[in-house]
């Protein structure tokens, strides 16, 4: 459990990562009177038609953040990169990523498979791409915001 201080949560935005994906929050976790959040597997799920949820923060805010995402088979993000590190786990499906400077050019043929259950440490600055090819996968992103996303120009396909 974590101790937070006694600030409501706020949803978060990463509809330019998500390639046309408009999310929709489930709903924010709000901290008890003490500060905790328990959230159990059907509070992380989102509401219908939602892609993502809230569960800690906002990452255009200072302080920590925990999202969840669910990419539908062909999202993903265009080369760019994040002033903060983000650490990501695969919770369900099949990610593919593209990391360094190879990943500067947009190529889906060349991106790695990480399976559910595996992790990813995007260190500041680091160079990527990522997205759900055949199947929905959905991720969990932490951080510490604010974070700042720049998208990379030189693209080929």
């Amino acid at each position: 459990m974590i101790r937070l201080p006694e600030t409501p949560i706020v949803g978060c935005v990463l509809g330019a990562l998500l390639m046309g994906c408009h999310p929709v929050t489930a709903q924010d976790l709000t901290p008890d009177p003490e500060g905790f959040i328990v959230a159990r597997p059907a509070d992380l799920v989102p509401a219908d038609g939602g892609r993502r949820i809230t569960i800690l923060g906002d990452p255009n805010e200072p302080g920590p953040y925990v999202i969840r995402i669910t990419f539908l088979p062909g999202q993903g993000s265009r080369p760019h990169f994040h002033d903060q590190a983000r650490f990501i786990t695969v919770i369900e499906g099949t990610w593919w990523v593209s990391t360094g400077a190879h990943a500067d050019v947009y190529d889906p043929d060349s991106m790695q498979r990480v399976e559910a259950g595996s992790f990813i440490y995007e260190p500041p600055d680091g160079h990527h791409y990522d997205m759900a090819k055949d199947e929905s996968v959905t991720v969990q992103i932490m951080g510490v915001g604010p974070v700042r996303t720049t998208s990379l120009a030189a693209e080929a396909n």
